[in-house]
């Protein structure tokens, strides 16, 4: 059964209760922030900073982390979208937000799957100059919503 826009409309208290949407946001950024703190940290390692560190530790370390920020990010997320799904899906800043995330999740299935980590090569230095990008303009988006 696929989900409709009205079978979301038992969230929609969220977005008038006094603490509730905050306190999502919250829990948002801080998924964000392993998130993105994490890929930083693995990023400068590619670029050649931290060369003591071994790469593969740290990709699992980081990687891992980072993965676990993007799923308290997306479930914490995908509340804040179900409980006001038509306003967001009409708003720019959100649309360009989720193609953005597509974006970014492409360059690292690109990145990964030509084993960039070991490689350490142009391109991977390129893919994860991308993927900050990438995190960057996601970030910026999220916060745009509420200007759009």
């Amino acid at each position: 059964m696929t989900p409709t826009l009205a079978s979301f409309e038992s969230l929609s208290w969220i977005v008038s209760h006094p603490y509730a949407y905050p306190a999502l946001e919250v829990v948002h950024i801080a998924g964000i922030a392993l998130l993105f703190g994490n890929l930083v940290l693995f990023e400068l390692r590619v670029w050649g900073i931290g060369v003591a560190l071994p790469v593969d530790v740290l990709q699992r370390v980081a990687l891992r982390t980072s993965l676990v920020g993007f799923g308290i990010a997306a479930a914490s997320g995908g509340v804040m979208f179900a409980s006001h799904p038509g306003e967001l899906l009409a708003n720019r800043a959100f649309l360009a937000k989720m193609g953005l995330l597509v974006a970014a999740g492409v360059n690292a299935a690109a990145f990964h799957g030509r084993g960039g980590s070991r490689r350490l090569d142009r391109v991977a230095r390129l893919q994860t100059a991308l993927s900050l990008g990438l995190w960057l303009a996601i970030i910026i988006c999220g916060r745009w919503i509420a200007y759009l």
